[in-house]
């Protein structure tokens, strides 16, 4: 063909269910594009394993459709996919694993897949053959297995052809050239094809492929080892197949292999191999159905400890070692979905586990081609996370990390520190990085929360309270009843201005479009009323606007705002000012005395009321300031060029000495939003969720005269009514507290059974009690219902409170000036 609608470049099992799921929802003139043959590259050799099982919330759901969509695949296509499914089992050999264990339950209990914590005796009973010296418990889920990639991808390819998708190998992309209209040409030695949009599945080829565009994939190949055993007697003997074993604290997975086992290792990262030199000069040309040289020393240590735990292994015979390039990004999740920057280019590239992430993933991505929206949020994967930042090194450092800690523990705010810092820091981070603990956001380094002396510093992760709960604690009292420093330079934030700024907004975002000198919380919908991305908009000089969003969401936001721009037409420039802008918040009861010291500005509630910006100098820094601040207290974000950040820190910091000012983090700023009821992007609200239910009326302007995205579904939604909602609690729990995500139980007539879902959560220092966002069915939505909240596999009781549990500021001065008391 020299015409199709999507160009797929990459016929491995990600690429071929691409092309299947297109083709089976209608797309005519799809065209799969390998370079050599189908299943080349990493497909062939994988050890095909299939798991519900998936820490993430919405990854569960890729995993699955994939599992439904294995098992009725022979019966479609007619094509055998060898598909065994004994089931799973993880093994906790430690109390902090049995912690792990009951920390996942709680995230699987609103959802449909079969989860199981059992005891060593059921876990003996499904896997006779091991040694129970140290096993405490199992995580079991009944419906898991593997499956043949070969046959599975074949079949799809099968699939693919029948639904009219055709499939051309060896044909060989040489190169891709994108047209003013938004179209690309692909180049083949076959000739060339013009297409809609490209998809990039080339798996470790995908750089190759990137590269051609000017784009840097972050991606590595691993080299990944497996073993394959001769036939064992008390293995063959067993009447039914032995469930996969995944034996975290030994770091491998182990399955029956006919009447043999196969043992995957995962090495240490000072251990495991990276084919550095693919990244540096490229796959070599022709590799296609190669491995790599096998090195059993590398794995001894997970041999022998997989002989501990199952001691048939230790008379087995090695009959294969497979080794063979997997590729990693740097966090070991995907990369799925279109690319920023460039128009059409889409990609499902990086898959640690491509065999149970292929079908669901070809499904997630066709529905997102075909609709213009996702069908349910999956951030984490978006392409979109990485960005000029993430380096070859980084690359590299991240790839040996994740690989290495393939079966760690799991903890709640968890942090890893290969790769870091990269260049993004803010202008403060030298001052700040020894006096607190920081976090990773999107590349940068943001304080957690701050040392004293006497304070147990560093990393301390644990799925109870720990050695940060009381320093937050402090940092929280410091903003409630003195001043507050906060580094939120991490911010996304872009500049748009131009003649049709004012039209852009207005059809992007649901609320109104903020006057001169104004700022407003406004949101991006989906076609479908589900809300895209929260920004903070105000209007700086007529015309011009500075958008604000979460460090997470930069890309992810730019992508759409610039996609919009393109579809529209309209006339008006977007600059990414996230890296060349430095951001401080001061909050606190004093936060006007201390700022007033270094301005002649009247910073009078009169003067500046909330939600208005202006340009300032304070201690002759130029700063654009805007009265808001995401403690709910009064306070001010002070955007500025990044090299003025520590002059202006300095210089607030001295200014506020007799008001006790002093430095505070993201934790302390999760419990002051959480108490004032400010939801959180990626939280409260997302892709899943519209802003109806999640509670946002306030800022949905549903009658003004503009047609925003996501409009006539949002009205819609109203007038069908809603069958759940976001509601407020607090929970009576001892030395554990809601992170979101766990499951909320209703104890009804019949019996107690799972409703929703908690959303975010933490302890709140004012109330003294756990705090949590959930979303629970509209008919148990009322203050005053009783529920209860699973955390750590013991349901605590939960009570429906009305919101907020502290009034902000500017709400308590309102109510004071009408001689009102309001409760703090």
């Amino acid at each position: 063909k020299d015409r199709a609608d999507t160009v797929i470049i990459g016929g491995g099992c990600v690429g071929v269910s691409l092309a299947y799921h297109l083709a089976k929802a209608g797309l005519k003139d799809v065209v799969l594009l390998e370079k050599s043959e189908l299943t080349a590259g990493s497909t062939w050799h994988a050890a095909g394993l299939t798991t519900y099982f998936h820490p993430g919330i919405n990854l569960k759901k890729i995993h699955a459709y994939s599992i439904k969509l294995y098992e009725k695949l022979e019966e479609e296509t007619g094509q055998p996919v060898g598909f065994h499914q004994p089931g799973s089992i993880r093994i906790a050999s430690t109390p902090t694993r049995v912690d792990e264990f009951k920390y996942q339950m709680t995230r699987a209990g609103w959802h449909p897949t079969e989860q199981y914590l059992i005891t060593p005796e059921k876990v003996q009973e499904l896997f006779p053959l091991l040694n129970m010296d140290k096993v405490l418990a199992g995580l079991y889920n009944p419906g898991d297995g593997h499956i043949d990639p070969y046959s599975l991808t074949m079949a799809l390819a099968a699939g693919a052809r029948k639904y009219g998708a055709q499939l051309n190998y060896p044909v060989q992309v040489t190169n891709l050239n994108s047209r003013s209209d938004g179209t690309w040409e692909v180049e083949t030695p076959l000739g060339i094809i013009q297409a809609k949009r490209v998809v990039n599945t080339a798996g470790f080829w995908a750089r190759d492929i990137g590269k051609m565009i000017g784009l840097q994939h972050p991606l590595i190949p691993v080299h990944h080892q497996y073993v394959v055993t001769s036939t064992i007697p008390e293995v063959k003997a067993l009447k039914t197949e032995l469930p996969v074993i995944r034996d975290l604290e030994g770091s491998y997975y182990l399955r029956q292999e006919r009447d043999g086992l196969l043992f995957g290792p995962y090495e240490s990262e000072e251990k495991m191999k990276l084919q550095e030199s693919w990244v540096t000069n490229g796959v070599p040309p022709g590799f296609g159905k190669e491995l790599f040289e096998s090195d059993l020393d590398r794995i001894m240590e997970h041999i022998e400890a997989a002989m501990e735990m199952v001691p048939v292994l230790r008379k087995a015979d090695i009959i294969n070692t497979i080794s063979g390039p997997i590729t990693y990004s740097p966090d070991i999740l995907p990369m799925v979905g279109p690319h920023q920057g460039v128009r059409n280019y889409w990609v499902a590239i990086g898959f640690g586990y491509g065999i149970i992430h292929a079908g669901g993933m070809g499904k997630y991505l066709s529905d997102w081609i075909l609709e213009g929206e996702p069908p349910f949020d999956l951030i984490e994967v978006d392409p979109n996370r990485y960005g000029k930042w993430t380096t070859t090194e980084y690359t590299a450092a991240k790839a040996r990390e994740s690989y290495g800690f393939n079966n760690i523990v799991g903890y709640p705010k968890e942090e890893r520190f290969a790769g870091r810092p990269t260049e993004r820091t803010s202008g403060l981070y030298d001052l700040l990085k020894s006096k607190c603990s920081m976090g990773f956001h999107a590349g940068w380094e943001q304080p957690h929360w701050f040392y004293k002396p006497g304070d147990e510093t560093g990393y301390k992760p644990s799925f109870r309270r720990t050695n940060w709960f009381d320093p937050v604690g402090r940092e929280y009292k410091q903003v409630m009843e003195k001043v507050g420093v906060i580094d939120l330079s991490p911010f996304g934030k872009f500049k748009v201005k131009g003649t049709d700024s004012v039209k852009l907004l207005d059809h992007l975002f649901a609320n109104v479009v903020p006057k001169v000198g104004s700022t407003n919380i406004s949101h991006m919908l989906t076609p479908r009323g589900k809300v895209y991305a929260e920004l903070t908009v105000s209007q700086v000089y007529p015309g011009e606007f500075m958008l604000v969003t979460g460090s997470g969401s930069e890309l992810h936001d730019l992508r759409w705002i610039e996609d919009k721009i393109t579809r529209g037409g309209y006339k008006v420039e977007i600059e990414n000012m996230t890296d060349e802008m430095g951001v401080l918040s001061v909050a606190g009861p004093y936060a006007r005395r201390v700022l007033q010291k270094l301005t002649n500005e009247d910073l009078s509630d009169a003067s500046f009321k909330f939600l208005q910006c202006r340009h300032l100098k304070l201690s002759n820094i130029a700063v654009t300031a805007i009265r808001i601040s995401y403690t709910g207290e009064l306070g001010w974000e002070l955007y500025h060029r990044k090299e003025d950040s520590v002059p202006l820190y300095s210089a607030i910091m001295e200014a506020g000495q007799k008001e006790g000012i002093d430095d505070f983090g993201t934790y302390a700023l999760n419990a002051l939003r959480l108490e004032k009821g400010f939801r959180a992007w990626g939280a409260e609200m997302n892709c899943d969720t519209n802003p109806l239910e999640a509670g946002l009326e306030y800022f949905v302007k549903l009658n003004k005269a503009a047609d925003f995205t996501g409009k006539q579904a949002l009205k819609q939604i109203k007038e069908k009514g809603l069958k759940r909602r976001l509601v407020y609690l607090t929970l009576e729990t001892d030395n554990v507290d809601p992170e979101g995500n766990e499951s909320v139980w209703h104890n009804g007539k019949a019996r107690t059974i799972v409703i929703g879902n908690t959303t975010s959560g933490c302890f709140s220092y004012g109330a003294q009690q756990s705090l949590a966002f959930a979303y629970v069915p509209m008919e148990l939505s009322k203050v005053g219902q009783k529920l209860e909240v699973e955390l750590l596999g013991k349901n605590y009781p939960a009570t429906i409170i009305q919101e907020p549990l502290v009034l902000t500021e500017p709400t308590r001065m309102r109510l004071q000036r009408k001689g009102e008391s309001p409760k703090i």
